[in-house]
């Protein structure tokens, strides 16, 4: 049976200037958080952290990966990784808080053969930032018929998603922008949400849940073509939820991840502190 390290790292949070105020800690307050909380790609970067470690960049041309964020980490907080064991080429992994709270769940693999490969659609471009509509049910329900605008991005190693550690030290060096390597895991995986906030103006919104296999590297200064498309449409206890399938390709065609990704967003009026 494989084994693997556990690993801690101090939460970093990198979007405090970010257009989703969920991670200002005036904004997170108003909403019963005690502060800005770290991005969910961020969190998903420290699960697959020993993923990367163990398979390199064979993980980053076909690994899959999942997370269920339960409670948020903050800034400057330890987060602790425990990776365990699951079959071959697999581990189930817990990501604690201070006092030893569980705060995340997932797991990641290494499949062999590889995942079938999705194809581009050709998706016309997401609308004018202006001309946004505001998220809300019948939006989103529209999208669901209509199809969502596709985006264009590129991994040139810029914050804030260059780095998911305080210390470019603390990475592999395959995922190091000082490397001149590959995208890290927190880019790739936000890509899906810059998708869903190019196509609906949004107020506070929180990433909990995301399902993601690689199809290969995005390298340094590559343009990436991101099409998504409205899977769900939801409502849980007061909050009101989105579930996106996205896949994301190099300006060819190559594709270079598929995720199956879920976010609140419409958050119920706090009554208690989340803290």
């Amino acid at each position: 049976m494989q084994t693997y390290r556990s690993w801690t790292v101090e939460a970093v949070n990198f979007s405090k200037r970010s257009e989703n105020p969920i991670h200002d800690d005036r904004i997170a307050q108003r909403h019963g958080f005690r502060a800005g909380l770290v991005p969910g790609a961020t969190v998903f970067a420290y699960l697959v952290h020993p993923a990367l470690c163990r398979w390199g960049e064979s993980w980053l041309d076909r690994g899959r990966a999942a997370i269920v964020l339960s409670r948020p980490f903050y800034d400057q907080e330890p987060v602790v990784v425990t990776p365990q064991a699951d079959g071959a080429n697999a581990y189930a992994c817990e990501l604690r808080g201070v006092g030893g709270e569980v705060r995340a769940k997932g797991a990641a693999s290494l499949p062999d053969p590889p995942a079938e490969s999705p194809v581009p659609r050709d998706d016309p471009p997401a609308p004018d930032p202006n001309e946004r509509p505001w998220a809300t049910r019948e939006t989103f329900e529209r999208l669901r018929e209509q199809g969502m605008g596709s985006i264009r991005s590129s991994w040139r190693a810029e914050p804030p998603y260059d780095r998911y550690t305080k210390e470019l030290d603390d990475m592999p060096a395959h995922v190091r922008p000082d490397q001149r390597a590959f995208a890290n895991a927190a880019f790739v995986l936000n890509l899906a949400n810059l998708a869903l906030s190019s196509n609906v103006r949004l107020g506070p919104w929180i990433h909990v849940e995301s399902e993601v296999q690689n199809h290969g590297r995005l390298p340094l200064g590559r343009s990436v073509h991101v099409e998504s498309s409205v899977v769900e449409v939801l409502e849980r206890s007061g909050h009101e939820f989105c579930d996106l399938q996205v896949h994301a390709f190099l300006k060819e065609g190559a594709p270079i991840a598929s995720v199956r990704h879920r976010v609140i967003y419409r958050l119920r009026e706090p009554h208690e502190s989340r803290a």
